[in-house]
């Protein structure tokens, strides 16, 4: 079979409009794409200062750079297999490869011996290339996925998270609808193209990634930008008018806004989380969502004083831990080559110790739900089933007929854990599982006292 992802791009005819970079433009991606596969920090802070150096890059040339680093990451693995056999620098060879596997055409860019090594590329096929770089994975996370799922399925996820993430909105209960918001886009210009998302009641999901910052849906807090899978751990959380609520991790407060619509900005609603400029950012957005209900609290750590006093008060708590985040590779794909076990390792420490925190919270009665953005067993399953044996004050609720309860239908895989899949859901890769405290039991009245003999 050819290998029709590196087949060349069309031929510009005179009115084509293919993509292209200048020779110039090209070396800048290529030292953005350099810098980026140090790994030294986020590729997407990374990338962010490097467009801010340069404000005369228009969007159509910041959209081609960036997309063409963004696939060099995803498909890193691949195209350093075939890099191997290239000419000149490395990593002018994987943006090139990233660049054509794009469609941007190389007219002006390749010199002779890398037209060559195009041509010699589009004799191999994909289907010889070892399974781990075929799925664009580090050995040791092919080994763990494909021994819980199996080798094809595993390539069929590992294909969804090459994939761009489509970008998933929600809408704001206090402010409108779903039907009405999809009217607004669709009248505000065909570039959005809303459709409702499968599964979560609020979610809009745009055929492309439109520039949303001066819609006013979007600076009126009408719409916030949410993966459907992220709502829909909100949805199972499922917090009900006037309750007291903890988001325990709410870092940027995406989480944090989805619940307290869904309070209708009743009740209180606590945002925690020890990291004070990304709940910094969660201020400016709860402003905007003109929630009234929400208290942004920065801890110090999960045994702050200030969880201690609301011991066994709050109604519904959720707990989205710090995690590997190898579920959102979609929009992340640096993190597949940053994490490794050891971290995963570290990660689990910090997870346990979260949740068994966190669930102090919870009153008798009470809603807990644990998640993560992971595709682990190690810091999915294995956390909840550690949690419920060592808490025998908790059981475990199945949440996927939470769900349904709520006329949210999904694929579902027989466990009570909900596990979202971007190859079977669509959605960043999520889990969760809910817990509820036992009611308290009721002490038993002493025994009445017996009554006198009648001939005492």
């Amino acid at each position: 079979m050819r290998n029709e992802l590196l087949k060349p791009a069309r031929e510009r005819a005179a009115d084509d409009k293919s993509p292209f970079l200048s020779p110039g433009l090209a070396l800048d991606a290529e030292r953005l794409l350099e810098e980026v596969l140090r790994f030294d920090g986020a590729a997407d802070v990374t990338v962010s200062h490097f467009f801010r150096e340069r404000p005369t890059y228009g969007h159509r040339v910041r959209g081609l750079i960036a997309e063409a680093v963004y696939t060099a990451l995803r498909r890193r693995a691949e195209f350093s297999h075939y890099a191997v056999s290239g000419v000149n620098r490395f990593e002018r060879r994987l943006l090139l490869l990233a660049l054509r596997a794009n469609g941007v055409s190389l007219d002006g860019l390749q010199t002779e011996g890398e037209i060559a090594w195009f041509e010699h590329l589009k004799k191999l096929t994909p289907d010889t290339l070892p399974p781990a770089v075929r799925a664009n994975l580090p050995e040791w996370l092919w080994e763990r996925l494909s021994a819980r799922l199996g080798a094809d399925e595993t390539l069929a996820l590992a294909a969804a998270l090459d994939a761009p993430a489509a970008l998933d909105l929600r809408v704001n209960r206090l402010e409108s609808d779903r039907d009405t918001v999809i009217a607004q886009l669709a009248k505000a210009g065909p570039q959005y193209a809303p459709k409702p998302t499968p599964f979560a009641p609020d979610g809009i999901r745009l055929a492309g990634k439109p520039d949303l910052a001066r819609l006013p849906l979007f600076e009126h807090g009408v719409i916030e930008v949410q993966d459907e899978g992220s709502q829909l751990l909100a949805q199972l959380l499922a917090p009900k008018r006037g309750e007291m609520v903890v988001d325990f991790c709410a870092g940027a407060g995406g989480k944090t806004l989805a619940l307290g619509a869904l309070m209708r900005g009743t009740g209180r609603l606590y945002a925690f989380d020890i990291n004070e400029k990304r709940l910094a950012k969660a201020k400016a957005r709860i402003a905007k969502s003109k929630l009234q209900n929400v208290q942004v609290v920065t801890l110090a750590n999960e045994s702050d004083l200030r969880v201690k006093r609301l011991a066994g008060k709050i109604d519904r708590v959720l707990v989205d831990a710090p995690c590997s985040g190898l579920g959102t590779l979609r929009r992340n794909p640096d993190l597949k080559w940053r994490q490794t076990p050891e971290s995963v390792a570290e990660m689990n420490v910090k997870q346990r110790a979260i949740l068994a925190s966190a669930s102090r919270l919870v009153k008798p009665g009470g809603r807990l739900v644990y998640a993560t953005c992971s595709l682990l067993t190690e810091e999915n399953e294995t956390i909840a089933d550690e949690f419920l044996a060592a808490h025998p004050e908790f059981v475990r609720l199945d949440a996927p007929a939470l769900l349904r309860a709520q006329h949210i239908a999904l694929p579902e895989d027989g466990s009570p854990f909900l596990r979202l899949w971007p190859h079977v859901h669509g959605t960043d890769g999520f889990f969760a599982a809910a817990f509820e405290r036992k009611p308290a039991e009721k002490r038993a009245d002493p025994p009445a006292a017996a009554e006198p003999a009648a001939d005492e």
